[in-house]
């Protein structure tokens, strides 16, 4: 064990060094002091670390609640996130507690995929004007609608001296970014982003450029005023417990995804989901009480964990530890960074979650599910998060719904034979089309009705084809039906002798 504990050592460097950019970069981009992102990148790593159900997963400030974050803060200000923040942790823990966390595994990969591709297109056009020390709009539309005019100020307008050297600085950091994947495999320890927010910051401060460099605040823990009497006489208490919804589900979402992928970095024990989703209540509880951002799992610090050598939980906590010592020892160097540098990487995070990859994927496997993701994908960037979320999962539940109901009939006719073979689900709601084709037979035919390719038929059908059978043969016709066939696919026990049914 101790053995272990030594190796982890290494990696949580390796961890702590891709954390730190993130974790300012993120807070940055939802609008707070870079410490709440710091803050809750050891809130993920100590207190969600110590307790979590897959120990090589590192939770933090995740870029994929940039959006929800900027949303709650524009509607509930700073004290109404920090509400929502500890009642999704509460909800978390609950799921936890009543073991529904494994069910978040059953979302549709189209909906999973289309969020991530749809916050990444939020997070990539917001911080390209950040990146050229523009101010980002409210919505995704505004703010692609204006990257036109931002990247032309930014890169060719010389008359706006501070946007061209933030674009120079954010172009280089990107530039650096992207080629550390070419260098030799032993320089790959020092993660890129790392490299390329510590480019961008050199070329900064060797030019001197009148950048926007990352503000220090004065104090670098400030508490929530729950005290506010003037706050929860104006607070939306409906508005921020449909948040609080959002927030538990959408990190659930994220953290449960990212303990799925992490496994499958490495031999080790498997996710326990119910004791992650409970974990993560836990530190969401303690981001809202003290201040910080909403924390889940996080793919890139969980990938570079176990692929620079993590063995157990040890190598979580420990960068959590390293974050904490950074702010107490080495606050003033987070004043040497230019928030274009860090907003470009965002810009390439953003990047990489779009992946338009995934959607050719999809629709090699399903046209429906390309265009459950499609949907996701637009739904967010053009309504928001959860608005957009929501339409996904609807339409995946209405795909679910259509694929169990669904009976594809089939007629061949041939001199005096009908053949009238059946496909899929046989239920009530496919009952008229059923009524249709088999009361719309002629006298005095011989039918056969096949049944064997049915995955299932209900009461309701059951009792159509007796009946029907029955009142076929008084008119003179002939029925084969294969009642054996049938009383395999359904819980009805069938009396075809009476031509009746009964329930077992």
């Amino acid at each position: 064990m101790l053995n272990k504990i030594k190796a982890d050592i290494l990696p949580s460097i390796v961890v702590f060094l891709v954390a730190i950019p993130l974790c300012i970069g993120i807070a940055l981009a939802c609008g707070v002091s870079p410490v709440a992102g710091l803050l809750s990148g050891i809130i993920g790593g100590l207190v969600v670390g110590a307790i979590n159900g897959c120990p090589l997963m590192v939770s933090g400030p995740a870029a994929g609640l940039i959006a929800i974050v900027w949303d709650i803060i524009n509607t509930h200000g700073l004290t109404g996130l920090a509400v929502c923040i500890s009642v999704a942790g509460l909800i978390q823990m609950s799921m936890g507690m009543l073991k529904v966390g494994v069910f978040f595994r059953a979302v549709s990969p189209s909906v999973i995929q289309g969020m991530l591709s749809g916050i990444g297109a939020l997070i990539f056009f917001s911080q390209v004007h950040v990146m050229l020390d523009a101010v980002p709009q409210s919505s995704g539309f505004s703010n692609l609608l204006l990257l036109p005019t931002a990247l032309y100020d930014g890169l060719f307008h010389s008359s706006n001296p501070q946007m061209h050297q933030a674009a120079i600085i954010g172009l280089t950091t990107i530039g650096v970014i992207y080629f550390w994947s070419y260098v030799p495999e032993k320089l790959k320890v020092v993660p890129a982003v790392l490299v390329g927010v510590i480019v961008g910051s050199i070329v900064a401060q060797t030019m001197q450029w009148q950048v926007n460099f990352v503000q220090t605040p004065k104090t670098l823990f400030t508490l929530p005023d729950y005290t506010s009497a003037d706050f929860w006489a104006k607070a939306d208490y409906l508005g921020m417990m449909m948040s609080s919804l959002g927030l538990a589900f959408i990190a659930t979402a994220q953290a449960l995804l990212t303990a799925t992928a992490t496994d499958k970095l490495h031999d080790g024990d498997k996710t326990d989901y119910n004791r992650e989703v409970f974990a993560q209540g836990v530190g969401n509880v303690f981001s809202g009480l003290l201040g910080a951002l909403p924390v889940t799992g996080v793919i890139v610090r969980s990938a570079a964990n176990a692929q620079s050598g993590g063995k157990t939980r040890v190598s979580a906590i420990l960068h959590a530890i390293w974050i904490l010592t950074f702010i107490l020892i080495f606050p003033s160097v987070l004043g040497l960074i230019p928030v274009c540098t860090l907003a470009a990487a965002l810009v390439y995070t953003g990047l990489r979650l779009m992946n338009p990859k995934v959607g050719i994927e999809l629709a090699k496997h399903s046209r429906i599910e390309m265009i459950i993701y499609l949907v996701t994908a637009v739904c967010i960037f053009a309504f928001g998060l959860l608005q957009g979320v929501l339409i996904g999962f609807v339409m995946a539940v209405i795909q679910v719904i259509y694929k169990l109901n669904h009976c594809k009939i089939s007629v061949e006719k041939e001199d005096n034979k009908v053949t009238i073979e059946l496909k899929g689900n046989a239920t009530f709601l496919a009952l008229p089309k059923i009524a249709k084709v088999i009361e719309n037979t002629k006298e005095n035919q011989e039918v056969k009705i096949i049944t064997s390719y049915l995955n299932y038929v209900d009461h309701a059908i059951l009792e159509l084809f007796t009946h029907w059978e029955s009142d076929y043969h008084k008119a003179g016709g002939q029925v084969t039906l294969d009642w054996d066939d049938l009383k395999t696919r359904t819980r009805v026990k069938l009396n075809t002798d009476q031509n009746s049914t009964e329930l077992n």
